[in-house]
């Protein structure tokens, strides 16, 4: 079937044709759906006519469609069109790997790195169940960055091209059934493994025979198997012996020559067991590959014709093959004695410590809410981390460890929190309220699905990322590729979770840990890390600990009281073994976020950052154009800053850096003298002050929840408790009158809900909003009338207003996002705070019956603060903002990379 330009099969509009063959034609489109150019391969209308066929057709285009892998063809959707089956595939820039091996040999360094693409792609299958059968360079292709893609995977079952004699050894042959049935040729005779020749059944170890033939090919220059015939080929691959590598090519040293012949054995049996194994014997291998392997295999091609010049004439052949075979026997049979002496020689491995600095003229982004903590690769070679330069964004950046600099990755402005492919490939990482990736050599970054406060990601090898797409709420599940993403943990209410974060996938790729935490308030008193599968929702407590955490060589790592731990624990039977213990000190931490700045590898090397995050914050003052005004006091570990009705005094919460208590203290703005408010050993927060400023009503947690309780502001006389109940609880506002009280309460059923609390009769408290969605930051308008507040209902976190006591309708102030409303003295203007950390201004007018909102715009960039809470106040007439800003830094820290951290530990 011929598709004309223009066409239209389902959403998909056909844009070119790229090439056709026996089984259909290529086309370019265009998915209308997702904007982006895909290939359409559209089959013969036999498929369609054949039952039997399209039902498996069906099957094996589901089965290949499971195949997420960077070395495999990404397979997006099927369908069919006016009865001919089609199948919509990724769209590739490159060649055909024949088209490079019609052009001679390829370098050993090209080779090896193809090969080892390959196992990858077919490793990935094979953990699937998938076997692919027509392997041949025909089915590999090459794309424009060096990246080898296995095409048509669990279709190649499909072909039905029986074999006649005197045809090329290309030639496809066919499948009656979708199980190979006895006497049922499979396969492309100059690729086929002997199994297959024989109409036996076939298994993975088929791919192994039909990629030793490609990799031989690659090197040879030549088939392995050669004749005038399909049936002389396949005579060939049932008797013969390939040639020597070394006869095309004197460069190939012999270890890869012995690698090859292996794959090449007659028998399964005597093969590699599996393409994982074939991949771990190449990457040793390649340990010594590329110009190191030449350059030995070169000196010793010299040394021999240097030795034949100095001997005279050559022997001839049949001599020559004796006194080879009796040098290789002699070698062979030292090996032992080799290999036994080398155990027995002493081996001294140590823990190697190196510092990491930033890039030139940029500094380390590791503690902000929204910042890039470094995280390794898996192989252990990168790191990648974020830095930003004094007058640009944050950047993603990736550092080889054997490179002296690092390389920044267009595209990634603002990204933060990022994560690494398991083949060390790609990245993930979060910007403009996304989930995207980007290959870690450079490219366009791909969106992946709606992510608003991105919390930390993971990724295993079937393709799948968990993620966190918010700071409250459950993980989600993506596909690599992308699409919509579907939670795949609950929030557990009997623990009081409010918020799953920080997720990392164990070495069997289907369990995966995280961190499960409940009100902010508490700072994680109440963080566990815990455990879960993608088979279920259901998860098991591991520890107790507010940290992200990761698994390496037998141990969990995590934080607790700003030291990394390590923990003894079994990823089989998911449960610890042994107690924890110390391997490094004072690591940068946030604790509002429950996150350290560390990582490790799967092959231990391990990389951190000293340092404190929260004493590099200052209250300064800026105008309405964000220039900067003066500081109020030297940097501190301050949060919640509230300005008195008059202006004259500050209520702010400072946390004692020694017991980590945080407390109230006071300011006097005109002398500058700040005075402490709350001495009790537990910790206060979230002052605000009544309408007249005569007290201050804050929560503490001195009973184990947050209750409310409020004090004379002159500091006189005890402490009332207000309200006390089983939920966490924060005051956030008074009604003008000093009548009401606003407050939040943390509910695990409905999250985060607004209270009112009547501060006469019988005070018995009502909500204002309670649903299953996090409102939060509530504030009174100077009239009383309106509540701003936050809602994450459009699941990025809005700006809404609502009438009080109601009822009433809501009406939404931003449109892209917002957190920490505050209004203007005169009730005219609303500020709030972008997701990129813009004070926004929105006019606002409330004199009727309805408020009306008018035009918003930005005012200045906020730096941020890592504290939870308010970040900022605004005195009444609008014109100054007293932020909670972060310090700009002149240096930072560096990264410390320690290499082979467990020998420190088994000491």
């Amino acid at each position: 079937m011929t598709v004309g330009m223009g066409a239209q099969l389902g959403p998909f509009e056909v844009l070119a044709p790229l090439g056709s063959g026996g089984m259909g034609e290529v086309y370019r489109a265009r998915d209308s759906r997702l904007g982006r150019e895909v290939a359409i391969k559209v089959f013969p209308a036999a498929f369609s006519a054949d039952e039997d066929r399209l039902r498996r057709f069906e099957q094996e285009a589901r089965a290949a469609g499971m195949l997420n892998h960077p070395n495999i063809l990404t397979i997006y959707d099927i369908g069919t069109h006016d009865g001919y089956p089609y199948i919509v595939a990724e769209l590739l820039d490159g060649e055909e790997l024949r088209v490079q091996m019609n052009r001679g040999p390829l370098p050993v360094r090209q080779a090896l790195d193809y090969a080892q693409q390959i196992t990858l792609g077919l490793a990935a299958a094979h953990e699937k169940g998938i076997t692919h059968r027509d392997l041949k360079p025909e089915n590999l292709y090459v794309t424009a960055d060096g990246r080898v893609k296995i095409l048509d995977f669990g279709l190649a079952k499909l072909k039905r091209q029986p074999v006649h004699g005197g045809v090329n050894s290309e030639t496809p042959t066919a499948l009656v059934s979708p199980t190979t049935n006895p006497g049922t040729v499979i396969g492309t005779v100059g690729y086929m493994s002997p199994e297959q020749v024989l109409g036996e059944e076939a298994d993975n170890r088929a791919d192994i025979f039909a990629f030793g033939l490609i990799l031989y090919e690659m090197l040879a220059g030549r088939p392995a198997f050669e004749g005038v015939s399909a049936v002389a080929v396949m005579s060939a691959i049932l008797r013969d012996e390939p040639p020597e590598l070394v006869e095309s090519n004197d460069k190939i040293p012999p270890q890869l020559d012995r690698l090859v012949r292996r794959c090449l054995e007659k028998r399964p049996e005597r093969r590699f067991h599996s393409a994982h194994d074939l991949g771990l014997a190449l990457e040793v291998l390649s340990a010594t590959s590329g110009s190191r392997l030449e350059a030995q295999s070169a000196a010793l091609s010299g040394a021999a014709k240097t030795q034949a010049k100095a001997r005279g004439p050559r022997l001839p052949n049949r001599k020559r093959l004796v006194l080879i075979t009796i040098t290789a026997l002699l070698l062979l049979a030292a090996l032992p004695f080799v290999i036994a002496y080398i155990q027995r020689a002493p081996l001294t491995t140590r823990a190697v410590r190196s510092f990491i600095l930033p890039p030139e003229k940029s500094i380390f982004n590791f503690v902000g809410l929204n910042a890039g903590p470094v995280t390794v690769s898996p192989d252990g070679r990168r790191l990648a981390f974020v830095a930003s330069a004094s007058e640009g964004r944050n950047l993603l950046w990736v550092r080889p460890l054997d490179a002296l600099s690092a390389q920044q990755l267009a595209g990634t402005e603002g990204a933060f929190h990022p994560f690494w492919s398991p083949d060390s490939r790609f990245l993930g990482f979060f910007a403009d309220g996304k989930l995207k990736k980007i290959d870690a050599a450079g490219g366009p970054p791909i969106t992946l699905c709606e992510a608003p406060m991105g919390r930390g990601g993971t990724w295993n090898l079937d393709g799948v990322i968990i993620f966190a797409p918010n700071n409250t709420g459950a993980l989600h599940r993506v596909s690599a590729s992308g699409g919509a993403s579907s939670e795949v943990t609950k929030l557990d209410e009997a623990r009081g979770e409010l918020s799953h974060r920080w997720p990392c996938f164990l070495p069997d790729g289907r369990h995966f840990l995280y961190l499960g935490r409940g009100s902010i308030l508490s700072e994680g008193e109440t963080a566990a890390i815990c455990v879960a599968s993608l088979d279920s929702q259901g998860s098991k407590l591991l520890l107790r600990a507010n940290s992200n955490t990761a698994y390496t060589q037998g141990h969990l790592l995590y934080l607790r009281e700003g030291a990394l731990l390590a923990q003894p624990f079994d990823a089989k039977r998911l449960e610890t073994t042994g107690d924890a213990f110390p391997i490094a000190e004072q690591i940068q931490h946030i604790p509002a976020l429950g996150r350290g700045v560390f990582s490790v590898s799967e092959n231990g090397v391990l990389a951190y950052q000293t340092g404190s995050a929260t004493g590099n914050l200052q209250l300064t003052w800026f105008d309405r154009s964000g220039k900067p005004l003066g500081v109020l006091d030297d940097p501190a570990p301050n949060a919640n800053p509230k300005l008195s009705p008059d202006g004259k005094r500050l209520a702010v919460v400072i946390t004692d850096p020694q017991t980590g208590h945080p407390d109230i203290w006071l300011y006097e703005l005109a002398r500058g003298i700040k005075t402490r408010f709350t001495f009790d050993p537990a910790g206060e927060r979230e002052p605000i002050w009544s309408p007249d400023g005569s007290r201050i009503v804050f929560t503490s947690n001195r009973k184990g929840h947050f209750d409310l309780y409020q004090k004379s502001a002159n500091g006189a006389g005890s402490e009332e408790l207000l309200l006390e109940s089983n939920f966490d609880k924060a005051p956030s506002s008074f009604s003008p009158n000093g009548r009401f009280l606003l407050y939040s309460a943390v509910d695990p059923k409905t999250k985060a809900d607004l209270w009112v609390l009547p501060l006469g009769g019988d005070r018995k408290p009502f909500p204002f909003l309670q649903t299953e969605f996090t409102e939060s930051f509530g504030q009174f308008s100077p009239d009383g009338r309106w509540i701003a507040y936050r809602s994450d209902e459009s699941r990025g976190g809005e700006i809404y207003v609502a009438p009080f006591p109601g009822p009433g309708g809501q009406r939404q102030v931003s449109t892209a996002g917002g957190r920490q409303p505050r209004w203007r003295g005169n009730g005219k203007e609303l500020f709030y705070l972008s997701p990129d950390d813009k004070m926004m201004a929105a006019e606002v007018n409330g004199q009727g019956a309805t408020l009306e909102v008018g035009a918003v715009r930005p005012l200045f960039e906020a730096r941020q603060s890592v504290t939870g809470g308010f970040l900022y106040d605004v005195t009444g007439d609008g014109q100054r903002f007293l932020i909670n800003a972060a310090v700009e830094q002149k240096a930072s820290s560096p990264i410390i990379l320690v290499q082979n951290w467990t020998v420190d530990s088994k000491r």
